[in-house]
């Protein structure tokens, strides 16, 4: 049986973020705040600001939020289903809306283009994962594609699915990266590694490697630029 909600009339003036949200604006609120917008409601025994400042904290923050299963979260004290697939639906939009700055008419002419594309997607990720960016002769964006998803500190990929799924899509070139957990985007000896080994491969197939970029939190290496491949 669920716990009675905790009302709107109930929550003082100053824990109601819908309301502060219309004063000040989205920015001017927390994290908690926000999540509180999604959850709508709380229970008799806690707000739903407070709720959502104890799912943060279970959670261990924003960033592993977003990794959290429907399962994960219903097992979770005041989220039932629906609150839970609100949660999902609230990530699942924000990440789709950092995508969707992808469209084949995006050109990547310097590493800082294919960064500013990657960085709100990959920096909040728990894991790495190792994505490409396909690009056609005039370096417009054709596809994008997560080819390995790596446990903490390590992400492993090898030469032919990169380049099969490159030859899949008619790619002339691409761009790879991928994120450091960390946050800290300083490349790894198997960083540079991998990337001399791809673009030996690319080279046989006849598919350029034009850089390999690291994203950190809200920051980015390339290897190119640093003279690293």
């Amino acid at each position: 049986m669920e716990s009675p909600q905790y009302m709107m009339r109930d929550i003082p003036q100053e824990e109601r973020p819908r309301e502060r949200m219309m004063e000040y604006g989205a920015g001017a609120l927390s994290h908690a705040e926000l999540l509180a917008i999604l959850l709508r409601t709380g229970t008799r025994q806690e707000s739903a600001v407070h709720m959502a400042q104890r799912i943060l904290t279970e959670a261990g923050g924003i960033r592993s939020l977003m990794d959290l299963s429907l399962e994960e979260l219903t097992a979770m004290k005041g989220i039932g289903n629906a609150k839970a697939v609100q949660l999902k639906a609230g990530i699942e939009l924000g990440h789709r809306i950092a995508k969707s700055k992808l469209t084949q008419s995006t050109s990547i002419r310097t590493p800082r283009d294919a960064a500013d594309i990657l960085i709100e997607q990959l920096r909040y990720l728990q894991k790495e994962h190792f994505v490409c960016l396909f690009l056609n002769s005039k370096n417009h964006i054709i596809a994008q594609e997560t080819l390995s998803m790596g446990s903490l500190n390590a992400s492993i990929v090898h030469p032919r699915e990169v380049f099969r799924a490159a030859i899949k899509c008619s790619s002339a070139s691409i761009v790879c990266a991928h994120n450091h957990p960390s946050g800290d985007p300083t490349p790894s000896p198997e960083d540079i590694q991998i990337t001399k080994r791809l673009i030996e491969a690319g080279a046989i197939v006849g598919i350029d490697v034009l850089d390999h970029i690291i994203i950190g939190d809200g920051t980015y290496v390339s290897l190119k630029e640093k003279g690293l491949v």
